[in-house]
């Protein structure tokens, strides 16, 4: 039967067939391969003093100013002493086919060594050589072509060579090839696609991988290739310093307040001392004779913790403080549980780290007990349940914990006259717990809520504060504008009740206080209560019964009133919405003194020759800050989003970069806007001034770079071309210290560099730049910082980046909350650092002041702004902590401060 085999049989032999050609071939590959690492071996073996690959009886040309190379390393001053490496392909073009300037295509013969750089090779090697008859100069290592092959015809010609001898060909390449990957330390061979900036040969030849060795260094980011070429005053990279640098940070000052999302965040302590938070760290104000505190205030800071804190409380002493922090993730991604830490403010050390691993997503509220002198403490997270616990502080052991509420929890505090009795409000309740300590075994105490019945009066949405009175009643503000006065009554039938129990907390008096929420209550030292309004901004005094007193309005700029603390005297500390802090009575007004910006930071310059910075951000708003006052100078709505900004080199004028492509150049004397120019539609990212204040470049993320011609004093500017040539959008640029040149980077990951005085033309033999000197290093991808990338950078690690004035250090603000401080250059992988925390999120920008006395960088979504004191090796001011070594952006050789 002819059909017995199947109709599939015909398919399904011709697949095995076609399997068994593929295994074929792959076994060709495999022997090819094997013999191209079998030949990469022999070259890496080869590779010897230059004098061995030369022929003795010829001499070469040579260059008395060349300098001598150390041992294994050959000079790298021009193509004609360094080595030449490794050509990849055997096939060369006979004719030369044009290309960009300063490149050289084709057979050419080395005149003695003599041309310049850019005459012979471009950023990928170098220029290919016809013949034998040319040796080349000392040091040149020469591939050794058969004789055969002396005459190299074109590529695509039939008779290129024959059957016979392609296989010999083939495993040639591959060798080549496979050499060049083993040795790409050192090698300047292109990315796997063409690339017309670094393909040394024209359009018809074929692109050829050249291994510089010792004038090109290289990293991946992203598996993508970057070549940076080494300059040539350095001769080994073991000439560039390694190790930590000599200068320390020391936190001097953090502008700015959280107010915008937060409660439980302002106290007085004992010793006068205003006590707040922002981002990672909790501030110890000590108000001066004026705003920001040059009448003797100042700073201190706690910084033990490692995500943002969200609460604060203080113990009955007056010294001790507990602050607690939302959850968080490190830069690996492991999860940073939440934790409370008691600590000392006088010497600032952690006394006790409470309910590491018992908190959910973060630390909502805390309060001490008051009747046993703190000797309690009681904490809610952030849980869907809001679990409530009671801990031992002087144990740090858990002695009662129940599930609150599914609803929000804003606030907790414990009867001053019983510390068995709690209380918590939030959204649509007032809570009573009665806790019994389980005769202080952990974890045997048990807790037990009455819920605040609201009878006849309408239950508000929100209860965001409270206080309690002496006389053992409950005073709630809530989003209604009332302050409810809450008793113990006894629950009738009709009452419903949690537990059954008996007794329960009813509302007793009502006063009408506000328009919209109460955010903050206050119980004062006289028995008055002081109570302040979201949407009016009023601040009220309240006597007995509940009558107003006296009263004052917050200005609109600052915002609602989010807590009320009571100071010195009669002296009051307002924080508010608008991350303002004010001090002041009700009956002189307030003033502010901590200002701060309310959203994302992104913007940031530092001023010419004055200690002063300019900060700019999602709030809309542009700030002028004064470093030596630590006070805001004046501030303007920019009515968009500003995204950067720099300072004119006369300090007349800044110009700022917004989010539609619109730039606006404003005179920093009268706040007016003198410019107001708008190129594409993209955000801009980056806005510079050249040295000498002649240009103007402005980075878009349409991949372009504006060049403005300036006027003397800064305030006119006309187009003077564009830098056209990115294939990303524009992320850094510097200019070099002529005032003539370029150099930028880009969302991926390239390094051009541009001739602005001859017509912002992009410079396509990136080796002739390797020279070049900048007027201010802020690109983060070039040779003088590529060593502060860390192994396994996504590209995306590194946010900003600054050289000091006097080039010794560079600061690097990195995605993980860290500001880092690296020697300059930094040009050896694995760089070890010193490492600084207490942002809150991503560190957006980081510069320099003019003197290189403070360094200023800019916290994210946390709105921060710190100031870092610059300690030289002996330099004065506060000893900085000891490092100690931690996990950090850096590799393990980072020194966590």
């Amino acid at each position: 039967m002819d059909g017995a085999g199947g109709p599939g049989e015909g398919p399904a032999q011709e697949a095995l067939q076609s399997l068994s050609r593929r295994l074929q071939v792959q076994e060709k590959e495999m022997e090819l391969v094997k013999a191209a690492l079998a030949e990469a071996l022999r070259l890496l073996r080869l590779q010897a003093p230059p004098t061995s690959l030369q022929d003795p009886g010829t001499p070469g040309p040579t260059r008395d100013s060349s300098p001598a190379a150390p041992p294994g390393l050959p000079p790298a001053r021009s193509p004609s002493s360094v080595s030449r490496g490794t050509q990849t392909e055997t096939e060369v073009e006979t004719e030369s086919s044009p290309g960009p300037p300063g490149l050289i295509n084709g057979p050419a013969a080395l005149h003695g060594g003599g041309e310049e750089p850019g005459g012979t090779q471009s950023e990928g090697g170098g220029s290919s050589s016809s013949g034998t008859g040319s040796p080349g100069p000392p040091g040149l290592l020469r591939l050794v072509q058969p004789p055969q092959r002396t005459d190299t015809p074109r590529r695509n010609s039939s008779s290129s060579s024959s059957p016979s001898e392609r296989p010999r060909q083939k495993l040639s390449r591959k060798a080549a090839s496979s050499a060049n990957l083993l040795l790409r330390s050192g090698s300047t061979e292109s990315r796997g696609g063409k690339d017309p900036l670094s393909s040394p040969g024209g359009p018809g030849s074929r692109r050829g991988n050249y291994n510089l060795e010792g004038i090109s260094v290289k990293m991946f980011l992203r598996g993508r290739p970057i070549t940076m070429y080494i300059p040539s005053g350095i001769r080994s990279l073991e000439e560039l310093p390694s190790g930590p640098p000599p200068e320390t940070l020391s936190l001097d000052w953090v502008y700015g307040y959280r107010g915008r999302d937060s409660r439980s965040n302002l106290f007085v302590l004992r010793s006068g001392e205003v006590v707040y938070f922002i981002a990672c760290v909790v501030v110890l104000y000590r108000p001066g004779g004026g705003p920001g505190g040059p009448g003797g205030g100042g700073q201190r800071h706690y910084r033990g913790h490692t995500d943002c804190v969200r609460c604060l409380a203080v113990h009955p002493d007056g010294v001790r403080v507990a602050s607690g922090q939302t959850a968080g993730v490190d830069k690996d991604g492991k999860p940073l549980q939440p934790v409370v830490h008691v600590w000392d403010s006088e010497t600032l050390l952690k006394l006790q780290e409470i309910g590491l691993g018992a908190f959910e997503r973060g630390v909502g509220a805390l309060a001490f007990s008051v009747a046993d002198l703190g000797a309690f403490l009681c904490v809610v997270d952030d849980s869907n349940e809001h679990m409530l616990s009671v801990w031992d502080c002087s144990r740090g052991t858990k002695l009662a914990e129940i599930k609150s509420t599914n609803d929000s929890v804003l606030a907790v505090g414990f009867n001053p006259r019983d510390s068995s009795c709690i209380v918590t409000s939030g959204k649509s309740h007032v809570h009573f717990w009665n806790w019994s300590g389980g005769a202080g075994v952990a974890g045997n105490g048990t807790l037990t809520r009455k819920q605040g019945v609201f009878g006849k009066y309408k239950k508000p949405k929100f209860i965001p504060c409270f206080v309690l009175l002496p006389d053992g009643d409950i005073l709630t503000g809530d989003s209604e504008g009332n302050i409810l006065t809450w008793g113990r009554s006894l629950s009738d039938s009709r009452t419903p009740g949690r537990g059954g129990a008996k007794e329960t907390y009813g509302i007793v008096a009502q006063a009408h206080a506000h328009e919209g929420s109460i955010f903050a209550l206050c119980l004062r030292r006289d028995g008055t209560v002081l109570s302040g309004g979201g949407r009016d901004r009023r601040l009220v005094q309240w006597g007995p019964g509940l009558v107003a007193l006296q009263e004052v309005e917050i200005p609109e700029h600052f915002g609602a009133v989010r807590a009320i603390a009571e100071g010195l005297g009669s002296e009051l500390l307002v924080g508010t919405t608008k991350n303002a802090l004010l001090r002041g009575d009700l009956d002189q007004g307030f003033s502010p003194v901590i200002q701060g910006h309310t959203d994302e930071l992104w913007g940031l310059c530092t001023h010419p020759f004055q200690n002063r910075f300019l900060t700019c951000g999602h709030d809309r708003q542009l700030c002028l800050w004064d470093g030596e006052g630590h006070a805001l100078a004046w501030s303007i709505d920019l009515k968009e989003t500003g995204l950067c900004a720099d300072f004119h080199p006369s300090g007349a004028v800044v110009a700022v970069g917004l989010n539609t492509g619109r730039w606006l150049v404003l005179d920093t004397e009268t706040r007016e806007i003198v410019s107001d120019i708008t190129d594409g539609n993209e955000q801009l990212s980056v806005v510079r001034y050249s040295p000498d204040g002649l240009y103007l470049a402005i980075g878009s993320h349409d991949n372009m770079i504006y060049i403005y011609s300036v006027s003397s004093d800064g305030a006119k500017s006309s187009r003077f071309g564009r830098c056209v040539g990115h294939s990303s959008f524009i992320t850094h640029l510097d200019w070099s210290k002529d005032g003539n040149f370029i150099m930028s980077n880009s969302g991926d990951y390239e390094i051009l560099y541009w001739d602005v005085a001859g017509g912002c033309k992009l410079l396509r033999n990136r080796y002739e730049s390797r020279d070049r000197e900048w007027a201010t290093y802020t690109c983060v991808l070039g040779f003088h910082v590529y060593g502060v990338w860390p192994d396994g950078s996504d590209g995306t690690d590194i946010n900003s980046l600054c050289r000091s004035h006097n080039e010794r250090v560079v600061a690097v603000a990195d995605d993980f909350c860290k500001v880092h401080l690296f020697q300059y250059p930094c040009a050896r992988a694995k760089a070890p650092s010193l490492v600084y925390g207490g942002h809150g999120s991503h560190v957006t920008s980081v510069r320099f002041t003019h003197d290189d006395s403070h360094l200023v960088s800019l916290g994210g979504k946390d709105a921060s702004i710190f100031q870092w004191r610059v300690l030289g090796p002996g330099g004065a001011g506060p000893a900085p902590a000891t490092p100690s070594r931690t996990p950090s952006l850096s590799p393990a050789s980072s020194l966590d401060v």
